[in-house]
């Protein structure tokens, strides 16, 4: 991967941007697969929502952004975003094998 001072124009970084966006996709889709099979060794709903776990993955998300150079306010509200919508998708699931 070329380096920052390749950048030539705003296409370059666009065209970069996008090249970051499918390989989040991918990393993404990857994580959904785990969060499908934790579902599975959860009871309730409670366990699905796991309050202490999600304060526990946002406290070292925010260490690791500062560690990288990613602002730890964007980490934190990107990685709640998507866990929130991963806690969703989780309990759809979870209502639909329990009233099913």
């Amino acid at each position: 991967m070329s380096h920052m001072s390749e950048l030539q124009s705003l296409d370059d970084v666009r065209s970069r941007i996008d090249d970051l966006d499918t390989e989040l996709v991918a990393l993404l889709a990857r994580r959904q697969k785990l969060v499908e099979a934790a579902a599975g060794f959860k009871n309730d709903e409670h366990a699905v929502r796991a309050p202490d776990r999600v304060e526990r993955v946002v406290t070292a998300v925010r260490a690791k952004a500062i560690a990288a150079g990613l602002d730890a306010a964007v980490a934190e509200t990107i990685w709640r975003a998507m866990i929130t919508a991963f806690i969703q998708l989780e309990l759809a699931r979870h209502r639909s094998t329990t009233d099913g």
